[in-house]
């Protein structure tokens, strides 16, 4: 019980529906509105699309006996989902947690909601679970996708241990190290993005551009808290790097010119723009941050981790709207 409560911890429970919810929403978004397609995944047709004359009868009995909720691969969304819940989170957050055990002794923060600090004795266990729980998952989504989609999921399982597995520990080039973490969010959405055959118009790019920029900009401002304890720990970052004052204004900027590329979307889209505002604003009391007061920004950190879920409701409710008007 207690390895099991231990490796619960190490996946960063908080932090699963910040994976599961991209690609839940990109493969969701992508199939209802797919056009007419016969392939492995089945045969689809937008709602909207959808022939109700009298005539219509063999499309609407076709709908309603395999496509309640539209053209929709119920086993394939709920298999890509439950991975990147939390087999994925595992691997990504385990693997750091067993390779910067020693850091972490010196972290603070680490041994609650915000980070575990794994006994030395599940070091291997951490790491066998997380092989054990992603290999039939992957092996899954890789017999339901094509070429393309092999290589998004391969990128996205490269970003997650490459970041803290010895011998690439990505985490430990500063601006490498933000750009990978961004990776780790993204990549699920552009997965069910091509998973479901995606066009990626240039309003989409936009999209995809301001999260990862919002992604950059999330983790650049939770390295800075880190910074002591990872000078102590010998290790580097964007915060070690450039320092804390310079790296809260980075995520400042970079969350407002996430702003900026939002603006571009399709309707509604633009107003989720306005979600970047709180980020922004929640880093800015820490605009003039020295190093030696880094930790401080904790404060800040904890009201992102607030305001993730509030940003997931209202980016919900606006997809829910996108759809209706499309359809």
């Amino acid at each position: 019980m207690n390895t099991i409560k231990a490796l619960f911890v190490s996946s960063r429970p908080l932090s699963w529906i910040n994976t599961a919810f991209p690609f839940a929403a990109a493969y969701v978004l992508t199939s209802l509105l797919a056009p007419v397609t016969t392939g492995y995944l089945g045969s689809y047709q937008p709602l909207s699309q959808v022939d109700v004359t009298p005539t219509g009868t063999e499309a609407v009995l076709f709908f309603a006996a395999e496509n309640a909720l539209g053209p929709v691969n119920w086993l394939v969304l709920i298999v890509g989902a439950l991975y990147f819940l939390i087999p994925y989170n595992l691997a990504m957050y385990g693997i750091n947690d067993v390779f910067d055990y020693e850091s972490d002794l010196h972290n603070p923060r680490k041994g609650g909601v915000e980070g575990a600090l794994l006994d030395r004795s599940l070091h291997r266990t951490t790491l066998r679970a997380a092989v054990i729980t992603n290999v039939p998952f992957l092996v899954f989504l890789v017999a339901v996708g094509d070429p393309l989609s092999w290589l998004v999921l391969a990128v996205s399982v490269f970003a997650v241990i490459a970041y803290s597995a010895p011998g690439l520990r990505f985490k430990e080039r500063p601006f490498v190290d933000s750009v990978t973490s961004s990776t780790h969010f993204i990549s699920p959405a552009v997965y069910g993005l091509v998973l479901a055959g995606a066009t990626f118009t240039p309003q989409l790019w936009a999209l995809l551009g301001a999260f990862f920029l919002w992604g950059v900009a999330s983790h650049a401002f939770g390295a800075v808290q880190d910074v002591l304890a990872d000078r102590e720990g010998g290790i580097s970052s964007i915060a070690t790097e450039i320092g804390a004052r310079a790296t809260v204004r980075l995520s400042v900027v970079a969350y407002l010119l996430a702003g900026v590329l939002l603006t571009f979307t399709e309707w509604p889209g633009p107003l989720a723009a306005l979600l970047t505002l709180p980020y922004a604003i929640s880093c800015a009391p820490w605009w003039n941050v020295t190093d030696d007061r880094a930790e401080e920004v904790n404060r800040g950190w904890r009201r992102f981790l607030a305001l993730n879920f509030v940003s997931g409701f209202v980016v919900t409710m606006l997809m829910i709207w996108w759809v209706f008007l499309r359809g």
